[in-house]
C-alpha cells in the first residue's frame, strides 16, 4: 500500500531525516542509483543569504511567459512541502510527491544511506523534473552553496549570487567572506556568475574556473520596477539580478514580454500588503531581511503607528533582529509558535528593551494601526490572518 501524504510528512519530520548535514556524497550515491536524472536538465542556480526566492520566482515568471516549461525548486515552504517543487507554476501533487518519496526512501534503506530531509526533497525534485522533461530548472540552494545538495549538478547556464549576510554561521562560517566562499561554490567551469556582491572570493573563483564574472548595479529602469508585483525597496536589486540573467542567457526575450511577466510574479509574504486588514506579512528571518523590512516600513508607511507580531527560530540572531526592528512606541507581540528551535516568549522578551506582549490567537487587528506579521516562514505558516 502506498504511503499517504500525511505519513510521508511524518517520516520527513522524523529524527532519521530532520537534521542538517552538508556534503554531496550521500545524495550523489542515491542519484546514481536512479540514473543521474540531474544530468539531463538545464539550470539557473541561485545562492545567497537574502533574495533567492524573489530572484527565482521572477525568473520563473519571465521564462514561463516566454513559453518555456519551467521547473522551480525553492525553500522553505509556508504551508505544504509541495510548494517547493513546481512545474510551470503548478505544485507537485501530494499523491505524486508521496510516490516519489516512497520510491527514494526504499532505495536509501536498501543502500543503507540516510539522507536528510532536504536531500530527499532534492532527489524528488530532480526525478520529477527529469520525468516531466522541463526545459529550464530554476534551482535555489538550501544552505550555503558549495556543499548544498543542489550543487550536485555538474554545469549550469549561469549562477546567481544574491545579497550575502551572516546567517547559519555554525555551518557556513562567522564572517561574510567565509560565507561568500561557500556561496561561490555554485560557480561552474566555463559558465557565468551574476552577482551584486563584490567579494574577491567570488571573482577569484570565477577566474579559476574560466567563468565570466558579471557584477550588477542594484538599479533598474522604473518601468520594470513599477510592473513587478513584489513590492519593497530591496526588490530593485533582486530584479536587477534576474533581468541581467535573462538578458545574458536568453537575449531573445524582449522588454514587452518581460513587462507582461512581472505583474504575474508570485512569491507570497515578502512585504505583502493586505489592504483590507491594513496588514503586512513579511517572512524576514535574519538581520538583513529585518533591516530591509524596517527600511520599507519607514519609506512606505512613515507616519502610521505599528503593531508587530514577531517570532523566529533561536538559531537566528534574534537579538539583533529585535534591535533593528522595533521603536519605543510600537505595540509588540511575540509569538511562541510550535516548531523545533522556535524562540520562547521569554527569550524574545528578555532581548527587547521595550514593553512586549505574548501573542494570542484572539489578537484584534481592527483599528488604525499598521499591523505587521514578520519573522520565520514556519511561524507564518501556522497563523491565520
Amino acid at each position: 500500500m502506498s504511503l499517504s501524504y500525511e505519513s510521508t510528512i511524518k517520516k520527513l519530520h522524523s529524527k532519521e531525516m530532520f537534521y542538517i548535514e552538508t556534503g554531496l556524497d550521500r545524495i550523489s550515491a542515491v542519484l546514481k542509483e536512479f540514473g543521474n536524472p540531474e544530468n539531463n536538465l538545464k539550470y539557473i542556480h541561485v545562492a545567497g543569504t537574502n533574495g533567492k526566492g524573489s530572484v527565482c520566482t521572477i525568473l520563473d515568471s519571465i521564462l514561463r511567459e516566454a513559453g518555456f516549461k519551467t521547473g522551480l525548486y525553492t525553500s522553505p515552504h509556508i504551508y505544504e512541502y509541495t510548494e517547493r517543487i513546481k512545474i510551470s507554476g503548478v505544485e507537485i501533487s501530494k499523491k505524486i510527491f508521496s510516490e516519489y518519496f516512497e520510491k527514494i526512501y526504499n532505495k536509501t534503506k536498501e543502500l543503507k544511506i540516510y539522507l536528510t530531509e532536504f536531500e530527499i526533497l532534492t532527489v524528488i525534485m530532480f526525478l520529477y523534473f527529469n520525468d516531466n522533461q522541463v526545459d529550464i530548472v530554476i534551482l535555489e540552494t538550501g544552505l550555503g552553496g558549495r556543499l548544498d545538495a543542489t550543487n550536485v549538478i555538474k554545469e549550469n547556464l549561469c549562477s546567481i549570487i544574491t545579497k550575502i549576510d551572516l546567517d547559519h554561521t555554525d555551518k557556513l562560517g562567522n564572517t561574510k567572506e567565509q560565507i561568500a566562499y561557500e556561496k561561490a561554490g555554485i560557480i561552474k567551469s566555463n559558465s557565468t556568475v551574476i552577482t551584486s556582491e563584490s567579494y574577491e572570493v567570488i571573482k577569484d573563483t570565477a577566474d579559476k574556473l574560466n567563468s565570466m564574472f558579471i557584477l550588477v548595479s542594484p538599479s533598474v529602469d522604473k518601468k520594470f520596477i513599477d510592473a513587478l508585483s513584489l513590492k519593497g525597496l530591496h526588490q530593485t536589486e533582486n530584479l536587477s539580478l534576474a533581468l541581467t540573467a535573462i538578458n545574458y542567457v536568453f537575449p531573445e526575450i524582449n522588454e514587452e514580454l518581460i513587462l507582461k511577466a512581472l505583474p504575474k510574479v508570485n512569491n507570497p509574504y515578502r512585504f505583502q500588503y493586505f489592504k483590507d486588514k491594513n496588514l503586512i506579512v513579511d517572512a524576514s528571518h535574519n538581520p538583513n531581511g529585518i533591516k530591509a523590512l524596517r527600511e520599507n516600513l519607514d519609506y512606505y508607511f512613515p507616519d502610521i503607528k505599528r503593531r508587530f507580531v514577531f517570532g523566529c527560530l533561536n538559531t537566528k540572531d534574534y537579538k539583533q533582529m529585535i534591535e533593528i526592528l522595533f521603536k519605543e512606541d510600537d505595540e509588540i507581540y511575540f509569538n511562541e509558535f510550535d516548531y523545533p528551535n522556535a524562540c520562547t516568549y521569554e527569550e524574545l522578551n528578555n532581548a527587547c528593551m521595550y514593553k512586549t506582549n505574548r501573542y494570542t490567537k484572539s489578537l484584534n487587528l481592527d483599528d488604525d494601526k499598521l499591523n505587521i506579521i514578520c519573522g520565520s516562514f514556519y511561524m507564518i505558516g501556522k497563523m491565520k490572518f
